[in-house]
């Protein structure tokens, strides 16, 4: 059962411990004290753990979960595009129906109205998804485009007035 406390009389057998490479929660295993308890004491003796290995794990599982999530979101849109092109193809109706609850049955050149709002839905929900998983790059610099425009605006007005006024100059002379 762990403890809350570490008396000094532990303090040799955790530094051994740490410098066998443990890290803190093999310590509070082999110890039998909680994390807070290890931390708490590696910090009153001045010892730290290299946490080298967890941030390289960390890294390397943010980037795999990334690519998980780029490769749903891209087959996520090929779900949309495929739910999109069956709008337009012919398909066939059917209905039970009656006292009998008889299946009928009939081919038709697309689908009717309400299906396709379905697929239409089913589509865009799909695509709201992948953008949430792997949202659209932005291209350009939008800000710094919108300044070029302006600039060539200004530049090009600056040279319709200039020329306006070279002309109505040779016009007086």
């Amino acid at each position: 059962m762990p403890h809350g406390t570490m008396g000094e009389d532990r303090f040799d057998e955790f530094l051994e411990l740490h410098t066998e490479g443990l890290g803190r929660n093999a310590i509070c295993r082999r110890m039998g004290l909680t994390a807070s308890v290890v931390s708490r004491t590696a910090d009153h003796l001045g010892v730290s753990f290299d946490r080298s290995r967890i941030q390289a794990a960390t890294t390397a599982r943010l980037a795999d979960l990334a690519e998980r999530r780029s490769i749903l979101a891209e087959q996520l849109t090929s779900d949309a595009e495929r739910l999109r092109a069956k709008l337009w193809e012919p398909t066939v109706v059917y209905a039970f129906g009656g006292a009998q609850n008889i299946y009928a049955s009939e081919p038709v050149e697309e689908p009717p109205p309400a299906d396709k709002r379905s697929l239409m839905g089913a589509a865009g929900m799909a695509i709201d998804k992948s953008l949430k998983l792997a949202p659209a790059e932005v291209s350009g610099g939008g800000a710094d485009e919108a300044k070029s425009m302006l600039g060539k605006l200004v530049t090009g007005i600056s040279a319709i007035v200039n020329e306006g006024t070279t002309q109505a100059d040779g016009v007086d002379a």
